[in-house]
């Protein structure tokens, strides 16, 4: 499987923990496979500590959260996923931009890797994709993930920031281009 890295960067308005954010994602067939690393003062970070029991929950990104968006390349819908490094997660898809919200029931669960060890976050999570879109289509992808340090404030990073506030929802910062492969 052929992978592409990320890094992502803080919303340039916001005053960014010193951490990095990369990691990388890959696509063959319709397994999607991403993980993100978070590396720096993770004491700075306000991360929710890891629970016995995730459950799909609603409103991740008010916390520290690790999100990703898919999209059809030629299509106006695409889905949300949201990862809590507490386990929680839930997935949403969308009409369009914005529009049409509604829990992705096809998956009744995203279950996760999470390892923390000193100065670092990762989390993997491999997927599959056919419940919700053809092994053919070709993807676009967005990547981001919410910070909340521990003095309460938030802040984003993304790909890139194509306006002056955050907004993940944008078409434009979907710059990850997965194609199809073979298994």
């Amino acid at each position: 499987m052929k992978t592409q890295g990320f890094s992502l960067k803080p919303l340039a308005r916001s005053v960014a923990p010193e951490v990095e954010i990369t990691g990388e994602v890959g696509r063959r067939s319709n397994r999607l496979v991403i993980r993100f690393e978070l590396t720096g003062p993770l004491s700075d970070l306000a991360v929710p500590a890891p629970v016995e029991t995730p459950v799909r929950k609603n409103a991740l990104w008010e916390e520290t959260c690790f999100e990703f968006f898919v999209g059809l390349k030629h299509a106006d819908n695409y889905w949300e996923f949201n990862l809590s490094p507490a386990g929680h997660w839930n997935a949403y898809r969308l009409a369009s931009y914005r529009q049409g919200m509604q829990e992705e029931r096809a998956f009744a669960t995203l279950p996760f890797e999470l390892e923390l060890k000193p100065g670092a976050l990762l989390l993997s999570l491999e997927l599959d994709l056919k419940k919700i879109v053809p092994p053919e289509q070709p993807l676009q992808m967005g990547v981001s993930a919410v910070l909340k340090r521990v003095d309460g404030a938030t802040t984003y990073w993304a790909l890139i920031h194509p306006g002056a506030k955050a907004d993940f929802h944008c078409r434009e910062s979907f710059l990850l281009e997965l194609g199809t492969t073979t298994p």
